[in-house]
């Protein structure tokens, strides 16, 4: 898995969301709700909940604003009630996309979905159409310029931890994990005061796809732009090659 880090890309997400911390501090919110609703209000007993604050916490959001959200979702039976809904679909020369949302209404979000890839010349297939080609990993993004620990002993930590993959990249350290045993590498590193880049649960691509039609290339900008821009949209996942 190691070969193409993903480093680059995350850092270039973080300046945008720099730029609208407003808009990723209420999709991450809406996460937050969702996770305390079915598992409670504590992180230490609620295993979704505490991987939620870590990545809120990578995306540098305020710890009274984490606090806040969590109690106003602990408090409030009357708040909006949020539905995971998956879509699949294709860009320009066959690209994947995956696009997950968190909906309190299906209709304007599954339109929005449809009208980003039509914009940009793809289309919204069938549930499972193109997931296959990926594989759902915990994926743990170090940055070198914060680590000072030597790469051996991050490695050996990581991987008695319970993580299936450990790379060094130029400028970064990139660590796998099966879904199930994220949350215990993130904590082994939290625990030790590692600072991560990123921290969650992703969907990685098999194989990547390069383009070189520069019309295919902003067509695709154009469809992840407006899913980004969706308040509805929490994640994209796809396998350009960037």
């Amino acid at each position: 898995m190691s070969g193409h880090s993903k480093f680059a890309n995350i850092k270039h997400k973080k300046e945008k969301a720099d730029a609208a911390k407003g808009k990723i501090f209420t999709k991450i919110g809406r996460e937050i709700a969702v996770a305390v609703k079915e598992g409670g209000p504590d992180p230490a007993n609620n295993k979704k909940l505490s991987d939620v604050i870590a990545k809120a916490k990578s995306n540098n959001m305020p710890n009274d604003t984490i606090e806040r959200s969590i109690k106003k979702a602990a408090g409030d039976s009357n708040s909006a009630n949020y539905e995971q809904v998956t879509y699949e679909g294709y860009g320009p020369s066959g690209i994947a996309i995956i696009v997950e949302s968190l909906t309190d209404n299906k209709n304007r979000t599954a339109a929005n979905v449809r009208n980003a890839f039509t914009k940009g010349s793809g289309n919204v297939g069938t549930p499972g159409c193109v997931s296959y080609m990926f594989d759902k990993k915990g994926q743990i993004i170090i940055d070198k310029e914060e680590f000072e620990m030597d790469a051996d002993e991050l490695m050996m930590l990581v991987l008695d931890a319970g993580a299936e993959d450990f790379s060094e990249e130029e400028d970064c350290f990139e660590v796998y994990t099966d879904p199930d045993s994220f949350s215990e590498v993130r904590q082994a590193l939290e625990e030790k005061n590692i600072p991560m880049a990123s921290a969650e649960v992703t969907m990685i691509p098999q194989n990547y796809v390069a383009l070189s039609d520069e019309t295919d290339i902003k067509n695709l900008q154009k469809t992840l732009d407006l899913l980004e821009e969706d308040d509805d949209v929490q994640n994209v996942y796809h396998n350009w090659d960037e």
